[in-house]
């Protein structure tokens, strides 16, 4: 009888134990949780070059990463390089970043995801502020990329903005078209921008640059030939745009752009892309990423609200008359 009681205690201690160490176990999981605490995470920006509507998807990315519990000097680090417009640089940025032990790599335009994806096939990377990704080759498709790469598109809504500029100027026929022909985004648009044009009986005049220097050139050989300026979202040409808004400003020619930052440098209007919307969009593609889900199984995302931007001192200056339907849903210019 008295080993059976001693078996039984020990067996009772022996419980008792195993039960301890589970609770602690427990309480330990418990407190991460209620505590919120993130792994940490690293990751790399990479921006082709700066310019407002690039500046604010960065901005807007790291907001929605903060606002998720991930903040920079806590438990993110973020190495954001600038290539400054330079291929070279950009290439060795995307290099650098490839042996880098990141956790992700968000790409700022066509050309910086161009180079971060030739880089590397294994880091996960997320693009934004990208027209066409397919045409970039970035994805295989819009649904299902395939690839380590994802992410959300500024693809313009073309149409709009062309009906638009139909309605603030209605004698338009002809509309000149600055743009970088060697950036693929450009391509995409200036291609769509003729097939729009061609439906609403406009021609097409197209100004092609090589570099941001040559955007002042490109304007003013426009002068006189075009009644309206469309700047697309080209980062070489918006990361110009006072030259194009001191030319057409100056001879009246009203601009349509394809984001709101130029319409804060005086352009006459825009209905386009919100850049900070679609930076706090890709954030919260990051966060998927980050909780395990895979790149290529992620469809690319585009904004479905546009913003109608107006320019109350351009319109003032061109003497415009802003339709009342147009007026009810637009904001003005900064």
């Amino acid at each position: 009888m008295k080993k059976l009681l001693a078996f039984g205690l020990s067996l009772l201690l022996l419980l008792s134990l195993v039960g301890c160490g589970a609770t602690k176990s427990g309480a330990t999981g418990a407190t991460s949780t209620a505590t919120g605490e993130k792994k940490a995470i690293k990751i790399g920006i990479v921006q082709i070059v700066e310019h407002p509507a690039l500046d604010a998807a960065r901005q807007g990315f790291l907001e929605t990463l903060k606002e998720n519990g991930y903040e920079e000097g806590k438990n993110l680090t973020v190495d954001y390089q600038n290539a400054q417009g330079d291929q070279s640089v950009l290439q060795s940025i995307a290099q650098k970043f490839s042996s880098a032990k990141l956790d992700l790599v968000l790409a700022i335009a066509t050309p910086s995801a161009q180079a971060m994806a030739s880089a590397s096939k294994d880091i996960p990377i997320l693009i934004t502020a990208v027209t066409d990704p397919v045409e970039a080759k970035l994805v295989n498709s819009m649904d299902k990329p395939g690839k380590n790469v994802t992410g959300t598109t500024d693809m313009n809504p073309l149409k709009e903005q062309f009906a638009l500029m139909k309605q603030l100027v209605p004698s338009v026929k002809k509309v000149g078209v600055i743009y970088n022909a060697g950036e693929v985004n450009s391509q995409v648009q200036v291609a769509m921008a003729k097939k729009v044009a061609a439906d609403l009986g406009l021609t097409i005049v197209e100004a092609t640059v090589t570099t941001s220097a040559d955007v002042l050139q490109a304007s003013q050989s426009l002068v006189g030939k075009v009644d309206t300026i469309y700047v697309p979202t080209d980062n070489m040409v918006v990361s110009a745009a006072q030259s194009v808004v001191q030319v057409a400003n100056k001879n009246k020619i009203p601009i349509i752009s394809g984001e709101s930052s130029v319409v804060d440098k005086g352009a006459l209007a825009t209905i386009g892309i919100n850049y900070k919307k679609l930076g706090k969009q890709t954030g919260e593609m990051a966060l998927r990423v980050f909780k395990g889900e895979k790149p290529q199984d992620m469809p690319i995302e585009s904004q479905k609200e546009f913003d109608t931007v107006l320019n109350k001192a351009t319109i003032t200056l061109l003497g415009l008359t802003v339709p009342d339907d147009v007026l009810k849903k637009a904001t003005f210019a900064k």
